[in-house]
Formats: structure tokens, C-alpha cells, sequence
């Protein structure tokens, strides 16, 4: 097992940027009329951007949410995936992906969400305007074809680096969400 020699610090501490303040930020640059149900958000597609799994990220099953963010916030996602392979090259690490849990919500998929009991389901939810996305943390994919491997933890560690710094430059909000097990990430510019 080979381990990312960076120096850990507490999730809980370091991400913990409030709804409210995720919401105003989403409100600001996000979609000005969030979809009420798939039909329309596919009607929205020239203010949004379909996100697919790459080199450096999957997109997971999405099964409350569809692909979709706008484009600064796609743009986001695409130098957080760039960075964290970039970290685990730069340390001779084992190339993995992290998994992007969800993403845009219709009132509808909030709906549903709310009556399967998931108490983050707020009717005012930051997804619903296409600028928040939530990346697992303890879920990696491995790409690269070696015997050596990264324990989830030390992965973790690593995106959550990469998420600090991105946070500590001002591009996004960051709250660290344990009982959903993600990283649940808006977009600021």
C-alpha cells in the first residue's frame, strides 16, 4: 500500500460553509428559474453544461439528480479532478477517479428525495440551480494497472486537499456532509 504524504486536518472543521451561505452563492451565478421537472430542465440546455465521466472523475448512476451544471461550475469540476490526479502524479501515486454523486435537481427529483427521508433535501436546495455538485469520499476508482494501492482514507485525503486549497482561493463552499458521505461543493464564481 503506498500512502499521499500530505498532513491531515479535521473535514468537519475545515468544510463546514452554511446553506445559507451556499444558497446566496448558488441564487447569484446559478440558473435564475430552477426546473421544476426534467422535461424543463432539458429545455435549459444552452444555460447548462452536460458533465460526463472522464479520466479523472465517473459520474455516478444518478438517480435524484441529471448531469448537468452550469458553466463555471463545470469548469470547477473539471480542475478539481485535474488537480487531484495531478497531486497523486506529482507523489508517484496510483492514478484513481473519484465519483460525482450528484448534480443538478428538479423540484421534482427534491420531492422525492424529501419523501425517501434524506433529511439534505432542502425545498431551497443549492442543486436546483446547477451549481453545486456532491463528490463521494469513499469511493475511488482505480485506473492505473499496478499492484500497488491507496487506501480510501489516504484518497480522501488527497481530494480533501484539493478541495482546501480550492476553497482557500475563494472558488467554492465546501460542507462536509458524513451521514451522506460526500463532499457537497457550490461553485462562489
Amino acid at each position: 500500500m503506498v500512502s499521499y504524504p500530505g498532513r491531515t486536518f479535521s473535514y468537519k472543521d475545515k468544510f463546514r460553509d452554511t446553506q445559507a451561505k451556499q444558497e446566496q452563492a448558488a441564487k447569484a451565478i446559478g440558473l435564475a428559474t430552477p426546473p421544476q421537472n426534467r422535461q424543463e430542465a432539458a429545455r435549459m440546455h444552452s444555460q447548462l453544461k452536460l458533465i460526463k465521466s472522464n479520466e479523472n472523475y465517473i459520474v455516478d448512476s444518478l438517480t435524484h439528480s441529471i448531469p448537468y451544471l452550469v458553466p463555471a461550475a463545470a469548469a470547477e469540476l473539471e480542475r478539481i479532478g485535474a488537480e487531484f490526479a495531478d497531486i497523486l502524479q506529482r507523489n508517484g501515486l496510483p492514478h484513481y477517479q473519484f465519483y460525482v454523486t450528484s448534480v443538478l435537481r428538479t423540484k421534482d427529483d427534491i420531492r422525492k428525495l424529501q419523501k425517501s427521508g434524506n433529511i439534505n433535501a432542502t425545498t431551497n436546495s443549492c442543486h436546483n440551480y446547477g451549481t453545486t455538485f456532491d463528490l463521494a469520499y469513499f469511493r475511488f476508482n482505480k485506473v492505473t494497472r499496478t499492484r500497488e494501492y491507496m487506501h480510501q482514507d489516504n484518497l480522501k485525503l488527497v481530494l480533501g486537499q484539493v478541495l482546501l486549497n480550492e476553497q482557500r482561493a475563494g472558488r467554492i463552499y465546501v460542507k462536509y456532509e458524513y451521514k451522506q458521505a460526500c463532499f457537497h461543493i457550490t461553485v462562489r464564481q
